[in-house]
């Protein structure tokens, strides 16, 4: 077993930390006050290929293998986590999806163009009555002659209102799990509209929002996979997905442990730094190890994805112990903080914030904590 970076795994690890030392930290807290990331950071993930890692160079990807994946959406997570997410979805869920089922038509389409940064693309599975039991949705897509009209309303999705694409997900058959399509939606498409939900916990500055199909028309070459197979789409997205958010998740206990180091060797109480105080040190510590348990959990999922093996229980176990390691990272570093971690002068409680909503998307923890014991005892459990 070899831990060791590669030159080109290194390199795009320094890019990426550079890039977000110089054109996302210094923003993010006024991003998270205004609610809104500027969007001219995507143009820029585009140019210096964060938005096409894996994909191949056919398609004006990057090429790369997952584990630089994961090693720029860590940097980005330490950044602000509202701009992790723009890659996470656009690229992860669906460019990924693209690549993996969709035609060469399809290809040609979207996929060239969400690499570039040219076009945004948003996920639609989630409406307002099926979060976890996704399986239920009732968002419908009937037939009508050459055409498919798609009527319903989707929930807590990111990049909503800058998306051009929406990967949205419809029943076309029975109830359950196989009698749902995917369809690549051009978001300006007449009957689809979007509605930017405000006054969101953390994520501020993510474009999330509520779609609403009214009477959507697409042609049958928009469907992604066969018919009845969008669940599969789905699932293979949300499993490669989770690693991303794990990733993300990485990137932001360390920016937690980076804040509360430095100021515990800053700030003075009794008499000498804070950092000198044994309790002090223990929070210290334990955020440290969180990020160094979850980073090695994270980059075992990327390497057996680049391998070739298994890989969804160990995503789902890199997301549920990295989104859990993240909310305590945080918590520990406003408590390092003390009533400065309070106040969004510094950024430790924006961290808090966003880190709740990781436990929570692409997978509850208690979702993530279901699948790992039913691949540990083969039983169902609901």
């Amino acid at each position: 077993m070899n831990l060791e970076l590669s030159g080109e795994q290194t390199a795009a690890r320094q890019l990426a930390a550079d890039f977000v030392d110089r054109e996302i930290a210094p923003h993010a807290a006024r991003w998270d006050r205004e609610e809104q990331v500027d969007r001219s950071i995507v143009t820029r993930l585009g140019e210096l290929g964060f938005l096409g890692l894996t994909i191949p160079e056919q398609y004006g990807g990057s090429a790369g293998d997952h584990l630089t994946y994961c090693l720029v959406l860590e940097e980005l997570g330490r950044g602000d986590s509202s701009v992790r997410g723009i890659v996470s979805v656009s690229l992860g869920l669906v460019a990924k999806s693209i690549h993996h089922f969709g035609t060469e038509e399809q290809k040609q389409t979207w996929l060239t163009r969400l690499v570039a940064g040219e076009a945004l693309g948003c996920f639609g599975l989630t409406e307002p009555g099926t979060g976890s039991d996704a399986a239920q949705l009732h968002t419908r897509a009937v037939r009508d002659g050459s055409d498919w009209v798609l009527s319903g309303t989707k929930m807590f999705i990111t990049n909503g209102t800058w998306a051009d694409v929406a990967l949205v997900f419809a029943r076309t058959g029975g109830e359950g799990h196989r009698g749902i399509s995917a369809f690549l939606v051009p978001t300006d498409s007449p009957g689809f509209t979007a509605r930017e939900i405000h006054g969101k916990l953390g994520l501020r500055g993510q474009a999330t929002a509520e779609l609403v199909l009214d009477g959507v028309r697409v042609p049958d070459s928009a469907r992604l996979h066969d018919e009845g197979k969008g669940f599969t789409v789905a699932m293979a997205a949300l499993a490669k997905g989770r690693m991303s958010v794990a990733a993300g998740c990485v990137g932001l206990a360390q920016a937690c442990l980076d804040a509360a180091v430095g100021y515990a060797t800053q700030r003075e109480q009794f008499g000498k730094p804070i950092a000198a105080h044994q309790l002090v040190q223990e929070l210290l510590a334990d955020i440290a190890l969180d990020v160094d348990a979850a980073r090695l959990l994270v980059w075992r999922v990327a390497d057996l994805i680049d391998r070739g093996e298994e890989f969804a229980l160990a995503s789902s176990k890199a997301k549920l112990f990295a989104s859990e390691a993240a909310v305590r990272a945080a918590d520990r570093a406003v408590q390092v903080f003390g009533g400065y971690g309070y106040i969004d002068e510094f950024p430790v409680g924006k961290y808090l914030r966003d880190a709740k909503v990781m436990t929570l998307y692409e997978g509850t923890s208690q979702i993530q904590k279901l699948l790992i014991g039913r691949a540990l005892t083969g039983v169902a459990a609901f």
